[in-house]
């Protein structure tokens, strides 16, 4: 059942977004009148399909083979390979035909709609969330370094700044995700600002850690309730304590308390308590997992956010993940990182998406596959858009068209390439499944 809940939702997304890409591409061409030839969700390989019809001189259907779609849009050379239909005269319907700016407009549309969705999706999420915490709120307090934290910088008590000195007014910008791939941040400690350099290998230890680098936690340990069944409601803490100390360790804030506990796991300890100006001494035990059950009373204010501040921050939060994957490839293709360990096929996704049906689990994967496929099909492999945006684009500087036999060849390369690394994220899923 778990296996077909992931394989379910990873068919439902992936699509979702293959058919907003080829909506994209059939819809710019429809726009500068291009005929379109075929329009699937999923490849009608071997010619079997799951259902056709014909509307004009468009044949839409869905095939069998759940690895994409395509839409086969006339005069141009792609992955159908049909070089028959390249050999006759251009017709002013064809692709071919049409102005190199306007097949670049074509071509482009599919990457400009994923883009879009995965905003959009973005969007959506964050406009349905509470809000957003203020880098303002963060710094009355100042944030709680971790030992990684305190490894590669950061002091309990610094005020954020930003990435590189810019300032951030939502506090999960102010340190960004790329920034863990080797960054700049700037705090303010001691009223003077210091610049932390982040270590390009930083994300590989945070991955590796139970514990976040910083948090927001250098608050004091106020109560708002014990989880039931932990030690903590076993042992007597009520609703409004101050705990204070752990074995006789003075804990100023909950980043103190949860990083002394969670080093104490299995451990019988003792926490000093004020309940209403009484000091007491409870015992309790702290279990496998490094928890007590303590959920505190929050101090920080969030921002509710507006349609407009969702959307401003929606389309910041995917252009980060954008340029934090390009770093990341940038390590694959620089040694620095492993391609059986960075890159994911089919298999992989699907055990992303998870083993329960959760919408909101569902559409932050959703959107963030929408990118992350905006952001590979740039690339200039021939056999992508990317491939064929390097063409055109080439003709547009040069004024010299390239020809139908170079771009044949540059396809069939391109789709050698593409049929090795599906076979390569294949095998290296299934070895990942079995090991």
């Amino acid at each position: 059942m778990n296996a077909l809940i992931m394989a379910g939702q990873l068919l439902l997304g992936l699509s979702l977004l293959v058919f907003v890409h080829e909506l994209g591409h059939y819809l710019a061409a429809r726009i500068f009148g291009i005929r379109v030839d075929k329009f699937y969700l999923f490849f009608d390989a071997g010619g079997f399909k799951l259902l056709s019809f014909k509307i004009g001189h468009t044949e839409y259907g869905i095939g069998w083979l759940p690895l994409g779609g395509y839409c086969k849009i006339a005069g141009m050379v792609d992955e159908s390979m049909d070089t028959e239909s390249m050999k006759k005269e251009p017709q002013p319907w064809e692709y071919r035909s049409k102005a190199a700016w306007k097949r670049f407009i074509v071509i482009t549309a599919g990457v400009i709609m994923n883009l879009i969705v995965g905003i959009l999706i973005f969007t959506g999420i964050l406009y349905q969330q509470k809000g957003y915490l203020p880098t303002s709120a963060v710094n009355e307090y100042g944030i709680y370094a971790y030992p990684l934290g305190r490894e590669a910088g950061f002091q309990t008590g610094d005020r954020i700044i930003g990435p590189n000195g810019k300032s951030r007014e939502r506090f999960s910008d102010a340190i960004p995700n790329s920034a863990l791939l080797g960054g700049e941040i700037s705090v303010l400690r001691e009223g003077q600002r210091v610049d932390i350099e982040i270590p390009s290998n930083f994300y590989k230890k945070l991955n590796q850690s139970s514990l976040p680098f910083v948090d927001i936690t250098n608050y004091p340990t106020v109560v708002k309730e014990a989880a039931s069944g932990y030690p903590a409601e076993k042992a007597g803490v009520e609703a409004g304590d101050l705990i204070f100390a752990v074995n006789g360790q003075n804990v100023p804030s909950f980043g103190n308390f949860k990083e002394t506990i969670a080093g104490l796991k299995n451990d019988s300890v003792t926490l000093g308590i004020v309940r209403q100006n009484d000091t007491l001494q409870l015992g309790l035990k702290v279990d496998s997992t490094g928890l007590v059950g303590i959920l505190t009373a929050f101090p920080l204010d969030y921002e509710p956010y507006t349609v407009g501040s969702a959307l401003r921050y929606g389309t910041r939060d995917a252009f980060d993940l954008i340029w934090t994957n390009i770093r990341g490839l940038g390590k694959v293709f620089s040694g620095q990182e492993k391609a059986s360990e960075s890159l994911q096929g089919p298999i992989g996704i699907a055990t992303i998406y998870g083993p329960v049906w959760n919408w909101d689990r569902f559409w932050f994967i959703t959107g963030m596959l929408s990118l992350i496929l905006a952001f590979m099909n740039i690339l200039p492999i021939p056999g992508l858009d990317g491939g064929h945006m390097m063409f055109t684009l080439y003709e547009m500087i040069t004024r010299k068209k390239v020809s139908d036999a170079v771009l044949e060849k540059a396809q069939m390369i391109g789709m050698g390439i593409l049929f090795a690394l599906i076979i390569f994220v294949f095998a290296n899923d299934i070895f990942r499944l079995l090991s």
